[in-house]
């Protein structure tokens, strides 16, 4: 297989070892050197399919000053690909700094598709999928956790995190807290692999499932919400005013109220009802 000189991003399985596509083993097997979030890690997957090809590690502490360096045998004429642990590089693991360097430097950077996490969950989860938002880890403390949740509080795409076992509990009460026991949830773990389970129902009826179960307090972990409805008698949220207020300056209301609510996920009638008693 001959390459093009280029940075190939290849996923990786999150699970199960059949996931992966056979054009990445032969990317993996073709390019003259593979970063790895953890060499050791990845050397037990490309061993598994005889891929022999030369490892150097890149991750959160080195991806800086690396980059230069695989930027230098792109030079060379050398491709080079970049996998994480597991899933798709870039996608809460390193490798933002080294592709932003090598399309800088004029080099190809080369995706393939594949395994994620967040898109496999999301998939199964039941919840809505045509809008949503990817929000990587919530932080570890509480405070940040309730500032970020109550930031995407009102926020009406379904909301997808990604979480480790040791804070499954502390983070699904703070969504208890800040978006209310009543909340649709879904929350994926260990997806793809042997102990796969999917626990739906309210952040409060999952919460209880999650502190009953300790099995379901490890592995990794998807936590998908519903995005937030309004309700009938609910104040309309400050920032779709300003988006249909900004509409209409160049729009009829009809039209406007009609945008706005596709922007946000709202009923067009409810901001053309407040569009007209507003008069904009």
């Amino acid at each position: 297989m001959d390459l093009a000189v280029a940075l190939y991003i290849v996923p990786t399985p999150i699970g199960h070892l059949g996931d992966i596509s056979s054009r990445a083993i032969d990317v993996l097997n073709n390019v003259k050197l593979i970063a790895c979030e953890d060499t050791r890690h990845s050397g037990i997957l490309l061993s598994h399919f005889g891929i022999e090809t030369k490892k150097t590690a890149l991750h959160d502490h080195n991806e800086r000053d690396r980059a230069s360096w695989i930027i230098q045998k792109l030079s060379n004429g050398e491709p080079v690909a970049l996998i994480s642990d597991a899933g798709t590089p870039l996608i809460s693991d390193p490798g933002y700094h080294l592709v932003s360097q090598v399309r800088a430097a004029g080099y190809k950077v080369i995706p393939l598709p594949g395994a994620c996490a967040a898109i496999t969950a999301l998939s199964a989860s039941g919840l809505p999928s045509d809008r949503f938002t990817f929000e990587g880890f919530l932080p570890a403390k509480e405070k940040g956790r309730i500032d970020k949740l109550t930031e995407l509080k009102e926020d009406p795409r379904t909301l997808i995190f990604y979480e480790s076992p040791h804070r499954i509990v502390q983070s699904l009460t703070s969504m208890l807290t800040v978006l209310g026991e009543d909340r649709a949830i879904v929350m994926a773990r260990e997806v793809t692999k042997t102990f796969e389970t999917f626990l739906c129902g309210t952040v409060k009826q999952v919460l209880e499932q999650v502190k009953a179960d300790p099995n379901q307090q490890k592995g990794e972990i998807v936590v998908m919400c519903h995005g937030h409805r309004l309700a009938e008698d609910e104040a309309i949220p400050t920032v779709v005013i300003n988006t249909l207020t900004l509409l209409c300056e160049e729009l009829p209301l009809k039209k406007a109220a009609a945008l706005a609510g596709q922007i946000h996920g709202l009923k067009k009638n409810a901001l053309y009802k407040y569009g007209l008693e507003n008069g904009l």
